[in-house]
């Protein structure tokens, strides 16, 4: 049976929290990683008789993020109690926004390997975070230095297919939200995580299958096995003549599975009520437009500008793009050097091999990186040496200029120390000079080793060829 007669539809539920010093109802701090249940205080426990005070600065974040991604932001906004008992939340229900969110019906454009695709937000609302949970062989802990913590969520349409383009998804809509400050989406914090709804249906229906949700990815490699198993796992199903359930499972990161939480025992898994202690809120125009003149370059501008400043290709400006500190330092280094170009390319293909990309850091100075790049532009050095002086710039604050020129790394150029090696190659490799000579072109490329070998790996490889075809095309007599 074929089984790529299904196609996956899937929409994604994004949760991420809001940069601000304090959190959304009270005072308390929301710096990461504090001593458990030292950031909390009456309002964010739930305790009896305590009210919340909204955050000013969290909502103007939400709304930065609606205009950002070309949203509807709503005149009148409302919050409701989100009923669900659970231990990380202590009243029982969680403040957030049900039929008057803070933004509908945006967008945003990712790129697939099928070229550029438009994907709808169907809305954005705020929230409040839950606290966290902590399993130990004693029993359950919780935490509630992450309560109240503000959040946005942001819907999207079931308008995704694969594990590839969840994972476009959620980078590009990283960048808009890090591009705007509306959150740092640190994942590895938890700052920004995921939930994702996927069915498969038979291709070229219309009607959705029976929907799962995969519960609180914190990665887009993570983000890409669970769609990618939870495919595999609803197609054999399906193959097999079985129902699919509708379920919510975790992605569990040691076996590569989703396993299942709980099943769903109706369409509603919660029930919501207006929030009594916080007002109805209407955003005049005033303020909408001064928010919306705030707004910076956002990835796709940047995107956009960057490939045509400095030509590079649109999917590296994409990649860079979508990351404020990669695009900036990128920038920072492009500005001091003849060769964009080969720079995108050793930052890419080079240094972040040594640097965490989750915010990207570099321990390399702009300036540095941007010295080693137009050594290697201009052929003072070739690309092993490039290699070896960044292995040593990651540990040191040293000029690649001085270091090549002081420790002899600086490839040979002088036609008349190249002529002279080249032709000492040619003494001593004179099988290799009769096969070239006889029709077998290949033996040039022996005796470029051999030339490279002679010179300790810095001679020129492109005047070496040269040299070495202009002395081959002589006569032995003329040697």
């Amino acid at each position: 049976m074929d089984e790529t007669r299904y196609e996956a539809v899937i929409g994604l539920e994004v949760h991420a929290e809001l940069k601000t010093a304090s959190k959304i109802f009270c005072s308390c701090r929301t710096d990461f990683g504090a001593p458990p249940n030292t950031q909390c205080c009456p309002v964010c426990m739930g305790l009896p008789g305590a009210l919340p005070t909204l955050n000013r600065r969290a909502m103007e974040l939400a709304i930065l993020a609606g205009l950002a991604l070309d949203g509807e932001i709503a005149e009148k906004m409302r919050f409701d109690r989100k009923q669900y008992a659970y231990p990380d939340l202590p009243k029982a229900y969680q403040i957030s926004q049900d039929k008057y969110p803070l933004c509908r019906n945006g967008r945003l454009r990712i790129r697939t390997e099928e070229g550029e695709r438009e994907i709808r937000i169907l809305r954005l609302h705020v929230e409040e975070d839950a606290g966290k949970l902590i399993h130990t062989e004693a029993g359950t802990l919780v935490d509630h230095n992450r309560s109240g913590i503000g959040l946005i969520e942001i819907v999207s349409a079931p308008e995704l297919h694969t594990p590839e383009e969840v994972s476009a998804y959620l980078r590009a809509l990283r960048g808009v939200l890090q591009a705007v400050g509306a959150s740092d989406c640190r994942m590895q914090e938890g700052s920004m995580r995921c939930d994702v709804n996927l069915s498969l249906r038979k291709r070229g229906e219309d009607t959705l299958g029976v929907r799962t949700e995969i519960k609180n990815l914190n990665s887009f490699s993570f983000a890409e096995k669970a769609v990618r198993y939870e495919i595999e796992r609803q197609t054999a199903l399906l193959l097999a003549g079985e129902r699919i359930e509708s379920e919510t499972r975790r992605y569990n990161e040691a076996t590569g599975r989703t396993d299942l939480m709980r099943r769903k025992e109706s369409s509603e898994d919660y029930r919501f009520l207006p929030e009594v202690n916080l007002p109805v809120l209407h955003l005049l125009p005033e303020e909408l437009d001064r928010l919306r003149k705030t707004l910076p370059e956002l990835p796709q501008e940047r995107e956009a500008r960057m490939s045509k400043t400095y030509g590079i290709s649109p999917n590296d400006a994409a990649f860079l793009a979508a990351d404020p500190e990669l695009s900036a330092y990128f920038e920072a280094a492009a500005k001091q050097t003849s060769y964009p170009v080969r720079l995108c390319n050793l930052l890419l293909c080079e240094l972040l091999r040594h640097c965490p990309s989750d915010p990207f850091s570099s321990p390399v100075r702009a300036e540095r990186f941007a010295e080693l790049t137009e050594l290697l532009g201009e052929g003072s050095i070739n690309g092993t040496t490039a290699k070896t002086l960044l292995a040593r710039m990651l540990h040191e604050d040293l000029s690649p200029r001085l270091c090549a020129e002081e420790e002899g790394l600086l490839q040979i150029r002088d036609p008349k120390a190249l002529t002279e090696m080249a032709e000492a190659v040619l003494r001593e490799n004179a099988r290799a000079v009769r096969d070239y000579r006889s029709g077998k072109t290949a033996a040039l490329r022996a005796l470029q080793g051999r030339l490279m070998a002679k010179s300790g790996g810095r001679a020129d490889p492109v005047l070496g060829e040269r040299l070495l075809l202009s002395l081959l095309s002589a006569s032995p007599s003329e040697e």
